[in-house]
């Protein structure tokens, strides 16, 4: 299923500072960043468990905060895209 994640981290201090730089690893480990604080990550249920309590764990939820929004399987047909694309379609084949 496709997530879009976003995520507000506090970076007043030096902790929301480290705070933030561990969000946007784990996000980076399991999605494709679309915006600054924006990410796609194609993730079975399993997996998607995993991921949103790693970043439930990382996050001040008193000044920081996370929205997933689950699109599904089908999740083509739920994106509209204008402007720049990412540089690589999540469900693309990618050879390193």
């Amino acid at each position: 299923m496709l997530v879009l994640v976003t995520y507000d981290v506090n970076t007043e201090t030096a902790a929301g500072r480290k705070r933030l730089r561990k969000v946007a690893k784990v996000c980076t480990d399991h999605g494709q960043r679309v915006q600054n604080s924006v990410f796609e990550c194609l993730l079975d249920a399993a997996q998607y468990v995993v991921f949103r309590a790693k970043l439930t764990e990382l996050i001040d939820p008193e000044t920081d905060s996370l929205r997933f929004y689950q699109l599904g399987n089908r999740y083509t047909n739920k994106v509209e895209h204008v402007g720049k694309h990412p540089a690589f379609p999540q469900d693309g084949l990618l050879i390193l």
